[in-house]
C-alpha cells in the first residue's frame, strides 16, 4: 500500500479550514497537516478541550479526510531567534507581548511545551486510533537560530562562537524535547536556513547538541537543501531514524540571469533575476525518483505531505496538480527480492 498524501495547510491559512477542507478532497487528498495558525489548529484549545479536538476530527471526517502532524514553524521560529519587528507579523498575541525579545523567546518555548500536549490530546482522539500502522503523532516546525546572521562567518567568526548558538539552542530545546517525551510526541524539524539545522552538517550538530534526544527529528524537505548544493537523497540515509515526517516541496536553481546568487539578492520569490525558487512538485529540479527510492530503503511508511509554494502557479491548480504527481510518484517497497523466483525452493 503506498503512503497517503496530505496536504500542509501553513500557505492556506487565509482560507476557513472548512472551505480548504472540502477543497482538499476535491484536490484529491487523503488529509491535512494542520498549521497552527489561521482557524486550522489552536494550540490552547486542543490542549483543554476534548470538545474542539472532537470537533475538528468530524469536520476532517465529513470531508473525507484524516491528519498524521500537525505544525507549528511560526512558534517555533521565535524560542533561539534573534527577535526582531518582523516577528510580530507572524507571532501570536500572547507570544510577541511587549515584544521583549528574551520574553518572546521564553513565551515561544512555553507555547512549544503546549503544544506537545495539544498534539497527544489531538492524535489520542483520532478515529481509528490503535492500528497497529497508525503514524506516530508528530508536530512539525522550525527551531529559530541565535547564529543565522552569522552563516558567512565575517567578521571572522570562530567554533566557539558557533558552539555558543547550539549551547542555546540546546538550553532552550531540551526541556520543550522532555515534554514532547512526557506526552510521547515526536518533534521534526524542517531543515533550513535560518534555522539551527539547515544541511547535512549542521543537522548532526544540532542532534549532538540536545544528546541525540529521541524525541528530535527531522520534517525531510528536498526543496530547502537542493538549491544549496547539499546531497538531499544522502540526508534521507544519514538520519534514516530520525525521519519523522516528510514534505513533498519542489525548487529549481540555475534559472536566474545571473545577477542574484543563492542568498536571494534581497529580491522577492518569483523575480525572475533569482538563482532559485520553490516550484509546484515535479516542475523543479528536485529527483524526486531518487528520495522515493531513499524512503523505501529507509522503511518511511508515513505520509507525504504537500508543501505547496510556487508564486508562478495559481495555487488550487498546483494544489490539484501536485496531488496526482505525488500519487503516480510514490510507489510500494518489495518484500521479496525480485530474483527470488529463480530458487527452486521458491518455484
Amino acid at each position: 500500500m503506498s503512503r497517503p498524501v496530505t496536504l500542509f495547510t501553513g500557505q492556506w491559512a487565509d482560507l476557513p479550514l472548512e472551505k480548504l477542507a472540502a477543497m482538499a478532497y476535491e484536490m484529491g487528498y487523503d488529509g491535512l497537516e494542520l498549521a497552527c495558525w489561521g482557524d486550522h489548529f489552536d494550540v490552547d484549545a486542543a490542549a483543554s478541550s476534548k470538545k474542539y479536538v472532537k470537533e475538528k476530527w468530524e469536520l476532517l471526517s465529513d470531508h473525507g479526510l484524516t491528519c498524521y502532524a500537525i505544525s507549528n514553524h511560526l512558534v517555533g521560529q521565535a524560542v533561539c531567534d534573534l527577535i526582531d519587528e518582523r516577528h510580530k507579523a507572524i507571532l501570536p498575541a500572547d507570544v510577541w507581548g511587549d515584544g521583549d525579545p528574551e520574553g518572546v523567546r521564553k513565551r515561544a518555548a512555553r507555547k512549544m511545551i503546549v503544544n506537545a500536549k495539544a498534539a497527544r490530546a489531538f492524535f489520542d482522539a483520532k478515529p481509528g486510533r490503535g492500528k497497529t500502522d497508525d503514524f506516530p503523532a508528530v508536530v512539525n516546525g522550525f527551531t529559530g537560530s541565535s547564529i543565522w546572521h552569522s552563516i558567512y562567518a565575517f567578521p571572522p567568526t570562530s567554533q566557539a562562537y558557533y558552539e555558543k548558538g547550539f549551547k542555546d539552542f540546546a538550553k532552550r530545546w531540551v526541556p520543550i524535547l522532555d515534554a514532547f517525551d512526557k506526552a510521547n510526541v515526536n518533534f521534526a524539524l524542517e531543515v533550513h536556513p535560518t534555522e539551527i539545522a539547515f544541511d547535512i552538517a549542521s543537522a548532526k550538530r544540532a542532534l549532538a547538541a540536545v544528546g541525540n534526544h529521541k524525541r528530535f527529528g527531522f520534517n525531510y524537505d528536498p526543496s530547502h537543501l537542493g538549491y544549496q548544493g547539499v546531497d538531499y537523497v544522502r540526508f534521507i540515509r544519514e538520519f534514516s531514524e530520525r525521519i519523522y515526517h516528510v514534505h513533498v516541496k519542489d525548487a529549481w536553481w540555475g534559472h536566474g540571469d545571473g545577477t542574484v546568487g543563492v542568498f536571494g539578492g534581497h529580491t522577492d520569490f518569483g523575480d525572475s533575476r533569482r538563482f532559485w525558487d520553490f516550484r509546484s512538485p515535479g516542475r523543479g529540479d528536485i529527483e524526486f525518483e531518487d528520495v522515493i527510492v531513499a524512503l523505501n530503503d529507509i522503511g518511511y511508511r508515513g505520509p507525504l505531505s504537500v508543501e505547496w509554494e510556487d508564486i508562478r502557479m495559481d495555487r488550487v491548480h498546483g494544489g490539484a496538480e501536485a496531488a496526482s504527481f505525488v500519487r503516480s510518484l510514490d510507489f510500494p517497497g518489495s518484500d521479496v527480492a525480485f530474483d527470488a523466483a529463480f530458487d527452486k525452493a521458491n518455484q
